[in-house]
């Protein structure tokens, strides 16, 4: 390799990101898509067990942290996801594969996330949210963190501290003020004794696992992070256990203020409508502005870690990489890549269908995550074999049932979902073969 090509290496300082980092970053990334994003979404599937699955999703991703967990202390490195998926498969197409799933769900997290930004940018002004401008001001969030991140990593990681306080201050003041006020949860929705069947529920808990799936992004500051070795697991339960209150809390002071159906009719926007009963347009405003410098900071500190992981996959010769004649390194491309992709995915997908592709391709990858450790890894790892076992029936029972979900109500998805799978791994055996071919 030339030092030309050498100066394009990302570079990791070693000891720059602490404990209390890796949970900012951690949470940043996952607070927004979980409660801001599918509230409504999670709603329609099982009304008023809301709170409920938050909390079941929660244990799925507690779970599924555990290998995560492991696999960080025994393989610590900035590759993260992909370092471990080689070390489990070695390098391969099923590696490779499994690798770019990951990739993609966090794209797809990222343009979901954008998309929700203009919808609660809109409200205060009573513009649909099947407006065009939905995807307008979507579109400018990604290009705005797509200058954030070409400008440095510093930046992005202060962000990431101010964001999570911000964060965690602001649903704690909206979740706080509306139950302080509120006579009891969910006491006047009616429609509450639904049946809404194993499936449906099951699915519902899928797509709560959006609102935890960020804590995989901390596996990617195994080369940064303080003592990553034992602060990687750390940083996942924090951060886990940290959303979950946030979360049920939060799902519990929407519950309080609107009907299973006025949180279903109002699924893209939820927390702002949640607002309006006891605090009218104040609460509306407060809301909104929440939101938007939520999803905003999500959105930024998502690219960094989406393509950090993508110049990995990169250096470790994964996924195939062209300059195209840009200046920089190679993850300020993978940032221009990142952010080019998930334009394409939020003018193309909405809400639902964003969230639903996510949660089916995170899932199927995380699978291929416990199935290493189980079955490659296990002595190296020193893992205890029944807690990714108890991981993988999770992911096959909520990821089947939002597949039964989607096969009566959406099957253009779960063919987008199967093409998208045939052409990542197909794509992924024919680069490699033709990599050992040219070497």
């Amino acid at each position: 390799m030339s030092s030309g090509s050498q100066s394009r290496s990302p570079r990791y300082e070693k000891d720059s990101i602490t404990l209390t980092g890796a949970v900012a970053l951690g949470s940043g990334v996952m607070i927004g898509a979980g409660i801001l994003a599918v509230t409504g979404q999670i709603t329609e599937l099982s009304g008023r067990l809301l709170p409920l699955v938050f909390l079941a999703a929660a244990v799925v991703a507690a779970f599924s942290a555990y290998s995560y967990a492991r696999m960080s202390r025994a393989f610590p490195s900035a590759g993260g996801i992909a370092m471990f998926l080689e070390k489990s498969y070695g390098r391969g197409w099923l590696a490779a594969g499994i690798s770019v799933l990951m990739y993609l769900s966090m794209v797809l997290n990222e343009s979901l996330v954008a998309r929700t930004f203009g919808t609660y940018a809109l409200q205060p002004f009573g513009i649909s949210t099947d407006s065009v401008l939905v995807s307008v001001l979507a579109v400018a969030l990604l290009l705005v963190a797509l200058v954030v991140n070409l400008i440095g990593t510093r930046l992005v990681q202060g962000i990431s501290l101010l964001s999570a306080a911000f964060k965690i201050g602001g649903l704690v003041v909206f979740s706080g003020a509306i139950l302080w006020f509120s006579d009891s949860v969910f006491a006047s929705s009616p429609g509450g004794s639904v049946d809404y069947g194993v499936s449906s529920v099951l699915g519902a808990i899928a797509l709560g696992v959006l609102g935890y799936k960020g804590f995989t992004t901390i596996t990617n500051q195994g080369e940064e992070l303080v003592n990553p070795e034992k602060n990687v697991g750390r940083a996942i339960v924090l951060t886990i256990v940290l959303c979950a209150v946030l979360y049920v809390v939060v799902s519990l002071a929407v519950g309080s203020q609107l009907t299973v159906r006025e949180i279903v009719d109002a699924r893209d926007y939820a927390l702002a409508e949640a607002a309006r009963p006891f605090f009218g347009d104040a609460g509306l405003w407060f809301t909104v502005a929440f939101a938007v410098l939520a999803t905003t900071t999500g959105v930024i500190i998502s690219v960094f870690a989406v393509s950090r992981m993508l110049a990995m996959l990169t250096e470790m010769g994964l996924v195939p990489h062209r300059h195209f004649g840009m200046p920089g390194d190679i993850q300020q491309h993978t940032v221009v890549y990142t952010v080019a992709i998930a334009i394409l995915l939020t003018v193309l997908g909405d809400l639902s269908r964003l969230a639903a592709l996510g949660a089916i391709v995170y899932i199927i990858m995380d699978i291929g995550v416990h199935w290493g450790l189980v079955f490659k890894v296990r002595e190296e790892t020193e893992a205890r074999v029944w807690i990714p076992v108890v991981a993988i029936i999770l992911d096959l029972a909520v990821v089947t049932g939002l597949i039964l979900v989607k096969v009566s109500s959406d099957v253009v998805l779960l063919v987008v979902v199967a093409v998208s799978i045939a052409v990542i791994f197909g794509g992924e055996w024919l680069y490699l073969r033709q990599s050992e071919d040219a070497s």
